[in-house]
């Protein structure tokens, strides 16, 4: 049947395309087809276009011809697939928001956009040979095309506008729980699956393979392969090694049996698949099988503007900037109901699955040039109530998940390499990495345990910046009954967040106050220009940054960003970054601006906005390497879980950093009011901590 629906579809969009280019249009006919106006025969044109451009290159999957292609043949067709929307034709493409309201008008404009965004997600159906996923899209298109001619040919008009919204509508409500189980299965159930045959089974060592996911293939994605490629086989096992490694130790560090898992996410970016197949014989070697799932590319799946899964080339950052809140077309109570059953069965059907599912391994990547984005009145954005819906949601997702994959038994591990955008100096900055993301664990261990007994002398540490930094924050630290076998603070090197290079806490909510504040810094790809965030009682009351001139559009721009709708955040984490080599590394290439936060995040004193870095685990008692047990793991707001936990979690932990250079102090206060600094002028000052300061001595004499 499923065939059948496909063979039809694609004829009639086959007819489509032959009545928009009849005469009888140009004739003046009283034709349906006729009548429609000539920006929608645009429209339906373009959108046929691309649909046949799809059922061609399923054809071209199904008959094996793309296994058998010349790199130059990949090339045209995967450049083909995604020319529309790249930054060079986005601006008459119906992709683009601005672009589509200015020809079809406010509501059809946004309407029909959408509806384009969601036919751009069968190029991975195509590659992955799902036939079902393309027929319902396909469908889609159709319904909403027959109903422009229904309403022409009995009203000579164009169709009412919420009848044709409401089309889309039910295409999301009648597929959402079908595409939930299938992307719970894709995550929680190992099998051969369609990436991981890809990285296992193809060679590796000529680029076609790159092309057989049907991601987006640029420069970028080629170069990182033939480093890769030319790196020795011990760099290579040295890469994965520290990778699986990592997340084997966050289980032991968690105080966590990973021999209750039985599966483990690999996350990544295209070009890595040298490392990724070396891991994959790592973990199994653990005794976990990887699940390897793409990004999600459908509002069905959930997309949204980060990236979660694999991963090629991001055609245009302003393209998935302009669609973020697609969902703004359709979400409303009866949809978060629809898409809440959906997980209720999703994980009753794979509950086994998800009960030994051991987390997620992350490869990210940095170094792509920032993309001035620009928030644009045609796109569509969240109502106040659609915001609150979807923070309700994700709160209720969250909480629904820990129930059948439990925070207290998961961990997981990110490890970051640059990317070819880099620069010219990007085989060395890639050296310069590995070698920060090995750094000597023992040593770093020791110095940060140094800093730890000091700061468990305090009853709240002092945090301000220096020159144009405004920073002045007070943090309050939990009381220690028994400070001979309890801490504030964990240890952390290299486990879960590689590199090593930091100490962290949860603070005490109430008596923490100040204001936050940072030059610049990118936070999920995203610039923030002099962000500033003021806190009382842990609580962020104020933010501001720069980016616009309205001062309504920053608010905007942080509250959609940083605190994800939500009316305010929490700091969920201080921490104080020990990792002045990656520091070091960032100035003398000029790329502090491109570290991922995950480096970014060890080169200065940072705090998280959100959850706890212990958030659904708090009940799992965590011990420091010197024995003593890590206590701050909750907070005022985490501790609402044992009432209602719906109110206790934020389901976002987002890290800020102040940089070495921006820091005046870092100073603990004691219980008899002793002032002990710890960094003063951007170096360690602690007795203990002088190798710390090397790396920055040598950037001192070497400019």
């Amino acid at each position: 049947m499923v065939e059948e629906r496909f063979l039809l579809a694609k004829e009639r969009i086959h007819e489509i395309k032959k009545e928009l280019e009849a005469k009888a249009i140009a004739d003046g006919t009283d034709s349906a087809v006729a009548l429609l106006p000539k920006e929608y025969q645009s429209y339906f044109s373009k959108v046929a276009d691309f649909i046949l451009l799809i059922t061609d290159t399923y054809r071209y999957v199904t008959e094996g011809r793309l296994y058998l292609a010349p790199l130059e043949e990949l090339q045209e067709r995967n450049r083909a697939l995604y020319e529309d929307v790249l930054p060079e034709n986005y601006e008459s493409s119906f992709g683009n928001p601005a672009y589509s309201v200015s020809v079809l008008g406010e509501e059809y404009g946004k309407l029909l956009c959408v509806v384009y965004a969601e036919m751009r997600s069968m190029i991975a159906y195509a590659y992955e040979k799902q036939q079902e996923e393309l027929a319902i899209r396909m469908e889609l298109f159709l319904e909403i095309y027959g109903s422009f001619l229904c309403a022409l040919t009995e009203t000579k008009q164009l169709p009412v506008y919420e009848e044709v919204k409401e089309i889309f509508y039910f295409f999301v409500s009648d597929y959402t729980r079908e595409a939930f189980v299938k992307k719970l299965d894709t995550m929680v159930n190992p099998k051969a699956d369609f990436a991981l045959k890809i990285i296992m089974e193809s060679d590796i060592e000529s680029p076609e393979y790159l092309y057989y996911f049907g991601e987006y293939i640029t420069e970028n994605e080629l170069k990182t392969w033939e480093h890769l490629k030319e790196l020795p086989e011990e760099t290579i096992g040295l890469m994965a090694d520290t990778y699986t490694e990592g997340y084997r130790i966050g289980f032991e560090v968690g105080n966590k049996d990973i021999t209750k898992k039985k599966t483990v996410n690999i996350r990544y970016c295209l070009g890595f698949e040298r490392v990724i197949r070396k891991a994959v014989l790592n973990f199994e070697k653990i005794g976990l099988k990887p699940t390897i799932y793409r990004a999600a590319v459908s509002l069905l799946q959930g997309k949204g503007l980060n990236r979660i899964g694999y991963y090629g080339a991001i055609p245009n950052k302003q393209y998935d900037f302009d669609h973020k809140d697609d969902q703004a077309l359709f979400l409303d109570k009866r949809l978060v109901q629809v898409r809440m059953e959906a997980w209720q069965e999703a994980y009753e059907t794979y509950k086994k699955q998800a009960a030994v599912f051991g987390g997620p391994a992350v490869v990210e990547v940095f170094g792509e040039s920032p993309a001035d984005l620009k928030e644009k009145k045609e796109a569509l954005h969240l109502s106040e109530s659609q915001q609150k819906l979807s923070v309700e949601y994700m709160a209720a997702a969250g909480e629904l998940q820990n129930k059948y994959i439990k925070g207290e038994e998961r961990s997981f591990t990110i490890i970051a390499f640059p990317t070819p955008e880099i620069g010219e100096d990007y085989k060395q900055i890639f050296d310069e990495v590995i070698k920060i993301n090995t750094l000597d664990y023992a040593l770093y261990q020791r110095i940060q345990q140094k800093i730890i007994d000091t700061l468990d002398l305090g009853k709240y540490v002092i945090v301000k910046g220096m020159g144009e930094n405004k920073t002045n924050l007070k943090i309050m630290l939990h009381i220690l009954s028994d400070p001979s076998k309890q801490t504030n603070f964990e240890n952390c090197v290299a486990d879960v967040n590689i590199p090593v290079g930091e100490v962290f806490t949860s603070p005490v909510l109430k008596g923490t106050e100040g204001i936050l504040h940072v030059s610049r810094v990118f936070l999920n790809e995203l610039e923030y220009k002099n962000l500033s965030l003021r806190f009382e009682d842990g609580m962020i009351r104020e933010y501001d940054c720069s980016n616009f001139e309205n001062g309504e559009e920053n608010k905007k721009y942080i509250r959609d960003n940083v605190l994800f709708h939500h009316e305010t955040l929490p700091i969920g984490e201080f921490a104080i970054g020990t990792n002045t080599t990656a520091y070091v590394a960032g100035r003398k290439y000029g790329i502090e601006d491109k570290l991922p936060i995950l480096i970014a995040e060890k080169t200065g004193p940072h705090f998280a906005v959100g959850d706890t870095c212990y958030s659904h685990a708090e009940e799992v008692k965590v011990y420091n390497p010197d024995g003593k047990e890590i206590v701050a793991r909750d907070n005022e707001c985490s501790l609402r879980r044992k009432e209602d936990s719906s109110k206790a979690y934020f389901n976002c932990h987002t890290d800020i950093t102040i940089p070495y250079d921006e820091l005046g102090e870092v100073s603990v206060v004691t219980k008899s009011d002793e002032v002990i600094t710890i960094i003063e002028e951007g170096r360690f000052v602690l007795p203990g901590c002088e190798e710390l300061n090397r790396p920055l001595d040598e950037m001192i004499r070497k400019p």
